[in-house]
């Protein structure tokens, strides 16, 4: 018997195929993810990261808007993630949109299954995506924050911290890193 070999999608197929399917779901290099269900923890976690953006954009005046789990970021033709929030600049997106083509800072919370997909596949991944200033790692068991940050030229500034106040800039944004574990 010979192995039949899976499937590959594009963006475009893999978006009409998910599209009213029960699930979440991830393309990773034209593969489909299935998206495991959510701790508690994560999903405290998760939330207070999407409040706590909603909240400095708000106190900012900034043109920007958060967008919470669900929100399709692609990575290139046969690469997409679901982050956990993001925020984008500029006029409102469609509200029939599927797809946010400009994200400036994406939130991942980390999950026992996901660790190693937060910080590697991931990580190169949304670098790729031009629009990308920030990318945040939240650690709900360990309460702490790894900050991924665009450098000069294709450099990647890493900080890891637990308390003080988080700088997105751009867009221009400060959050109290306490702010992103309210919950748990």
């Amino acid at each position: 018997m010979v192995a039949q070999p899976k499937p590959r999608m594009t963006v475009d197929e893999f978006l009409v195929w998910a599209e009213g399917r029960p699930g979440r779901y991830e393309l990773v290099n034209g593969e489909i993810f299935a998206m495991a269900p959510e701790r508690a923890g994560h999903a405290l976690v998760k939330y207070a990261a999407q409040t706590a953006l909603s909240r400095a954009i708000e106190k900012a005046g900034l043109p920007c808007h958060m967008m919470p789990d669900g929100m399709t970021v692609r990575i290139d033709a046969t690469t997409t993630f679901e982050p956990d929030a993001l925020v984008y600049c500029g006029p409102s997106i469609d509200l029939d949109a599927v797809e946010v083509p400009n994200p400036v800072v994406v939130v991942e919370v980390l999950s026992p299954g996901t660790r190693s997909v937060d910080t590697g596949i991931k990580l190169i991944g949304y670098f790729q995506v031009a629009s990308l200033f920030h990318y945040l790692i939240l650690d709900p068991l360990k309460r702490i924050l790894i900050h991924h940050r665009r450098g000069t030229g294709k450099a990647v500034e890493t900080n890891i911290v637990s308390e003080g106040t988080l700088d997105l800039s751009p867009p221009g944004l400060q959050i109290a890193v306490a702010e992103l574990f309210i919950g748990i």
